[in-house]
């Protein structure tokens, strides 16, 4: 097991490696550039722009640039210039010299910012607990109610149960997220009231700083149940058909034979060998917990990881991207790996070579 792991991670540094030159090259070339963004506005000149480009680096060839963010510039040393783009000289009228201040991605350094001019890693790790919580519960929600459904499914073939579950499937496995996200909101938040219109505390929370557990439940009910829909349908569907060829085994017979509940059949002995599939899910899922849902954080304003990393692509800050990219990487590398030890862990039938 151990060799094992170990192989797989050093398999993963390659794989790592071309993730980010794909990344730092695809960013790049986006039309626009953070300078542009950042100077918007008809005052600003182009000494200004120039100026802040040198600062931020992005007036190298992307190279260069990619280099600076892998290994840092603290190495090499850079003439000084004013918010102008001038010269600063010192009192015997030549100009200064300073050494670089980034110690690259290979060193711990992931950069700042380039709007808030804060660490990079910094603004990551503020926002993981919101998007760990959202995660976590949609898919401690998707795995509970899809296996769940997907075991009855299974049991009760042909039914009306079966049907119902498996044409619910295909429609919230085809229905975008983003037009779920909003039809929920516009029903439940805007014409019923029922549930907050999205953030993650009342907004007498950031004047009292007080808040109660049903408050937390109600903004949490609405992105909890569009994350979660996407994990029942896939894993009621994929619950089913494992259950299906495990029920057909013949110590389900024997179980049966013997007079066993038919639950404990069920969600014990044919549960167990039918979760080695959805292992196969798990492991991709890891990401989705640390990384965020994008699309999701934006529509009901959740501040994860994923609205954070969404609006660093709108500025197209550089470093909060390249960092958003590495940790949802290494998670992904990570739940795979995961997802071979599980085999292992519910099938003691495999072992890994």
């Amino acid at each position: 097991m151990t060799q094992f792991i170990l192989r797989r991670l050093i398999q993963a540094i390659p794989t790592l490696f071309g993730i980010t030159v794909l990344t730092y090259a695809i960013i790049v070339a986006a039309p626009g550039d953070p300078v542009s963004t950042l100077t918007f506005g008809p005052r600003t000149t182009k000494a200004q722009r120039v100026a802040l480009a040198a600062q931020l680096g992005t007036n190298d060839p992307v190279y260069k640039q990619y280099i600076r963010w892998l290994i840092g510039n603290d190495w090499q040393k850079f003439p000084k210039v004013d918010g102008r783009g001038n010269p600063v000289l010192d009192s015997n009228g030549e100009q200064i010299v300073e050494r670089g201040t980034k110690k690259g991605i290979l060193r711990g350094d992931f950069g700042t910012s380039f709007v808030t001019k804060r660490p990079a890693l910094e603004l990551i790790i503020e926002k993981f607990p919101a998007t760990a919580e959202l995660g976590s519960l949609s898919l401690l929600v998707g795995i509970l109610l899809g296996v769940s459904i997907g075991v009855l499914a299974a049991v009760q073939r042909g039914g009306v149960f079966d049907n119902l579950t498996r044409v619910m499937a295909v429609i919230f496995s085809a229905v975008p997220v983003f037009w779920l996200g909003l039809t929920l909101l516009l029903i439940f938040g805007s014409w019923l009231g029922w549930l907050p219109m999205g953030g993650r505390y009342p907004t007498n929370y950031f004047l009292t700083g007080e808040v109660s557990l049903a408050d937390r439940i109600e903004h949490l009910i609405l992105p909890v149940a569009v994350l979660s829909t996407g994990w029942i349908a896939i894993l009621s569907r994929f619950m089913r058909a494992s259950t299906l060829d495990v029920l057909s085994q013949d110590y389900v017979r024997t179980a049966q034979a013997k007079g066993l509940a038919y639950r404990q059949i069920w969600f014990v002995h044919a549960a167990r060998n039918a979760l080695i599939p959805i292992a196969t899910i798990l492991g991709p899922a890891i990401p989705g917990i640390i990384g965020g849902a994008l699309i999701t954080e934006t529509i009901f304003s959740w501040p994860g990881v994923g609205r954070t990393t969404y609006s660093a692509v709108l500025t197209q800050d550089y470093p909060v991207i390249m960092c958003a990219v590495i940790i949802v990487s290494l998670t992904t590398i990570v739940g795979y790996l995961l997802s071979d030890i599980l085999y292992a862990l519910i099938d003691p039938r495999i072992r890994l070579s």
